[in-house]
């Protein structure tokens, strides 16, 4: 492919570029609309959301992850055998994702991010996964971007708020109900709220019931 000297100039700017990560792997994906896909994960660190139920409070902070520049991570992404690469945090929105999503797109991955939409939306994406939390309330940047739509319930306000944010989006938008998974009576909720309003679906956190990262 033929580049023009400013995108190569882009490419060596992109390459250069650090990012706090929290873990990086590759396993299946556990939940919502590609659950079961092999994939590849970048976990980045820093949160301003701070769920009470949060399963990945070590993400909050950033300062006690190490950097990765783009570089680095591509060269991890090329170990393995996938083209579905996830970003994930803690909030991955406090970043600007643009670098990173910029050469994964010129490398042929497939580019989907995991945010709750706090901060202002950045990068260049083939999915978006919305998990938006009263706690702190979406950046309005984000909803014209969003393929898939996953809403953690723990309790009856959930469901409100899952409703409200729903119409928000595109009409073509994905829509899932997920449990919160130290709280079984959600599970209740979920169901019963799905079988008197169709166009949601559950989401269930496979990998934790399997035991995989």
């Amino acid at each position: 492919m033929l580049l023009s000297n400013k995108k190569e100039e882009d490419i060596k700017d992109y390459l250069k570029v650090e990012y706090p990560v929290v873990e990086i792997f590759h396993s299946l994906q556990g939940e919502g609309f590609w659950a079961g896909v092999n994939a590849f994960f970048i976990r980045l660190a820093g949160c301003d959301v701070y769920c009470p139920w949060c399963d990945q409070k070590e993400t909050w902070s950033m300062k006690k992850h190490p950097l990765f520049t783009v570089e680095n991570l591509l060269n991890e992404i090329n170990t393995v055998e996938t083209k579905h690469i996830i970003i994930t945090g803690g909030e991955p929105l406090l970043h600007n994702l643009l670098p990173l999503t910029k050469i994964l797109k010129y490398g042929g991955y497939q580019t989907h991010l995991e945010t709750s939409g706090s901060n202002v939306f950045t990068g260049e994406f083939d999915w978006v996964t919305l998990s938006p939390k009263p706690y702190k309330k979406p950046h309005e940047s984000i909803y014209a971007h969003v393929d898939e739509l996953k809403v953690v319930i723990d309790n009856e306000n959930d469901l409100k708020w899952a409703a409200s944010e729903a119409r928000k989006l595109p009409k073509y938008t994905v829509k899932y109900l997920q449990p919160q998974w130290e709280n079984p009576a959600s599970q209740k909720l979920v169901i019963d709220y799905i079988l008197s309003h169709s166009q949601w679906r559950m989401s269930l956190q496979t990998h934790k019931y399997l035991n995989i990262l």
